[in-house]
């Protein structure tokens, strides 16, 4: 049975929301699963988000609490408890390793079940964190291709 997914979204047509929501609940619904929103800040992009927050420069501030406040999260979120399911954000910092392998530890650190990755693919080629994601994976990938 699935009981954990961690679903991510790298970016791509307006759409994807959409079509990540759909694919997760279809999987999800069944058997009852939590949904991890998975979230990779590189350095920039997190102090960036952070400085928006207008916290005071030596607040604690994780990346999950900032990946929280991120609208694409927000909005699958509520998308997903529309649909009565459970979700929750996990963010992570690059350090220096790639986001594919950032995901590729979070499913394993989590035991998940299923990763559902969104993100644009052409001519049967996909960018650098698909690739690491499907290659590496410890569970089944499930690709969602933007429109």
């Amino acid at each position: 049975s699935v009981d954990t997914i961690v679903l991510a979204a790298l970016g791509g047509a307006d759409d994807l929301a959409d079509r990540l929501t759909v694919t997760a609940a279809d999987v999800a619904d069944p058997s009852d699963a939590e949904i991890v929103f998975a979230h990779v800040f590189d350095e920039d992009e997190y102090e960036t988000a952070r400085s928006r927050l207008n916290l005071a420069a030596d607040a604690e501030v994780i990346p999950t609490t900032i990946a929280e406040r991120k609208a694409t999260v927000r909005d699958l979120g509520d998308a997903l408890a529309g649909l009565g399911l459970d979700a929750r954000a996990d963010g992570r910092l690059s350090d220096g390793a790639s986001r594919g392998q950032r995901l590729v530890e979070l499913a394993d650190e989590i035991d998940a079940d299923m990763i559902v990755l969104g993100g644009a693919a052409g001519k049967a080629l996909f960018g650098s964190t698909t690739r690491e994601v499907l290659l590496g994976s410890p569970c089944p990938v499930t690709f969602v291709r933007a429109a």
